[in-house]
């Protein structure tokens, strides 16, 4: 048995024992056939940046090859508002490799993410999940390398306040039973999404922790390991549905909206990447930060500005986004500092056998440090289009390589310790900032988009219905207007509650 599949979680790889990008549609068909599967259903993200879904009745193995093979049409105009009503028509075609029995149906259900395609048959260009496939293919043409991200979701459940164990208010990081209330609820979601075949790193409660009104507010976190940026983006995409399905079905309300209530921690979604050379990871080179990795940070610090448009798509998002919080303001880079936009963790790149110190019957445990160097963006949230957002900072890592003075670029935007320090205030006023409406990252990604649409990457229409939606809330001065206002602000608040 390969020793990866022995202990996935997701029925289909274990039933099939191959790793999904391996299986076929014969596969699925047995699948199907050996397992009771009533019902297919095909998933796809739409412009809200929500999964939409096509449910299928399987009334033959005839009509089940045809709907693996050929998908179904659907109406674009209905999903994309660049999309005319006029010529609408796409098509849905379901990709195997995403292959899960739905965890919430009481029909057995076997379900797919979809690709969209044009009437020619073609991948529709201004589809969100092609644009981040063009994003990586041409990434790899540039640099040879390949780009791999995960995400940290954050998010909030709300519930009734039954008045016991209250945590600590903006305390709760990494807190434990009876002061957590949702633990539980998160280790549920955590296990249906790995079935889902999300690849988690960890879960845990975050700082967010407050009562109002009788109903306590808990901010939890669930975090990915890093996987080529597609499937690192359905994954994120399918954790979602699974975490508000979930809750709904419990009485819980979840949001993932960037600002709840002013005073309060926000929720981001931080994107790490990592980029691969075969098995190898190029972060570092004889345990420090290589300059490949330097050359991506100063790529994605360039367009910072233009990637908002990408990933922080709504006005509350810039409630969030501003000085002296965890969230960035300033575009610079550091080690191991919240207060900049892309931040180095720590990497495991020590020399010391950490293991064995806590466990001294493990001596001489680790042969060869482990190659778990990331890099982390701390800007987006759950607003975000994960595809577009993915492929706009894929794009910009590339940029990074295709730039003389790239390295010199990174020392000048390096920041040591807190930007908003003393030390820092000559530096911090150099700094670009980052956009702080909608209204304002528009304009930023206007300015940029032929960095974009280069390659072929974004198409010209997706990068117009980017702007127009953005341009539309008009809110460059809602951020002073609400100031202070925490009623007005509560108002605009709750238009975005479920924004993503």
């Amino acid at each position: 048995m390969n020793q990866n599949l022995s202990l996935n979680p997701n029925k289909v790889v274990e039933f099939l024992q191959k790793s999904p990008e391996d299986i076929r549609k014969y596969d699925l068909i047995r699948f199907v056939k050996e397992n009771g599967i009533r019902m297919i259903n095909f998933m796809y993200p739409a412009d809200d940046n929500r999964l939409k879904t096509l449910n299928f009745v399987v009334n033959s193995e005839e009509y089940l090859n045809s709907i693996l093979t050929y998908g179904e049409r659907v109406d674009g105009s209905s999903l994309f508002p660049f999309i005319e009503a006029g010529n609408s028509d796409l098509y849905v075609i379901p990709r195997y490799s995403t292959a899960f029995v739905d965890p919430f149906a009481e029909i057995p259900t076997l379900t797919m993410l979809a690709t969209f395609f044009d009437k020619e048959g073609h991948p529709l260009e201004s589809s969100p999940e092609y644009t981040l496939r063009k994003a990586c293919e041409s990434f790899k043409e540039v640099t040879g390398m390949d780009f791999h991200a995960m995400g940290e979701l954050e998010y909030y459940v709300i519930s009734d306040d039954n008045g016991l164990f209250h945590a600590n208010d903006q305390k709760g990081y990494h807190e434990s039973a009876p002061y957590a209330k949702f633990n539980d609820f998160r280790v549920e979601c955590m296990s249906l999404i790995a079935q889902a075949g999300g690849q988690i790193k960890y879960g845990h409660n975050e700082v967010g922790n407050f009562t109002i009104e009788g109903k306590v507010f808990e901010q939890n976190e669930i975090e990915f390991l890093p996987v080529p940026a597609v499937n690192a983006a359905d994954h994120l995409m399918i954790a979602k549905w699974i975490i508000r399905t979930l809750a709904a079905k419990k009485g819980y309300d979840v949001t993932f909206a960037p600002k709840i209530t002013a005073g309060k921690a926000g929720s981001g979604l931080h994107i790490h990447f990592k980029i691969m050379e075969g098995q190898r990871n190029m972060m570092t080179e004889d345990g420090k930060l290589s300059d490949v990795a330097k050359k991506a940070i100063v790529g994605i610090l360039e367009h910072a500005d233009a990637i908002t448009a990408m990933g922080n798509k709504v006005p509350t998002s810039y409630f969030r986004l501003v000085p002296h919080q965890e969230a960035p303001t300033s575009v610079c880079w550091g080690d191991r500092n919240r207060s900049v936009l892309v931040r180095v963790p720590l990497g495991w790149t020590g020399k010391n056998d950490m293991c064995s110190q806590a466990n001294p019957l493990e001596k001489d445990s680790i042969e060869t440090a482990p190659q778990k160097q990331t890099v982390e963006l701390r800007s987006a949230d759950c607003s975000a289009d994960i595809y577009q957002l993915l492929a706009a900072m894929v794009v910009a890592a590339r940029t990074g390589f295709e730039m003389e003075n790239a390295l010199e670029r990174a020392e000048d935007l390096y920041v040591s310790v807190n930007i908003h320090s003393e030390e820092n205030k000559e530096k911090l006023a150099k700094l670009k900032s980052l956009p702080d409406s909608c209204s304002a990252s528009a304009k930023a990604l206007k300015e940029q988009r032929t960095v974009f649409e280069s390659r072929g990457v974004f198409a010209p229409q997706l990068i117009d219905g980017i702007i127009s939606k953005l341009e539309k809330y008009d809110d460059s001065s809602l951020r002073d207007n609400l100031s202070g206002k925490p009623d007005e602000m509560m108002k605009t608040v709750r238009k975005f509650w479920h924004c993503g």
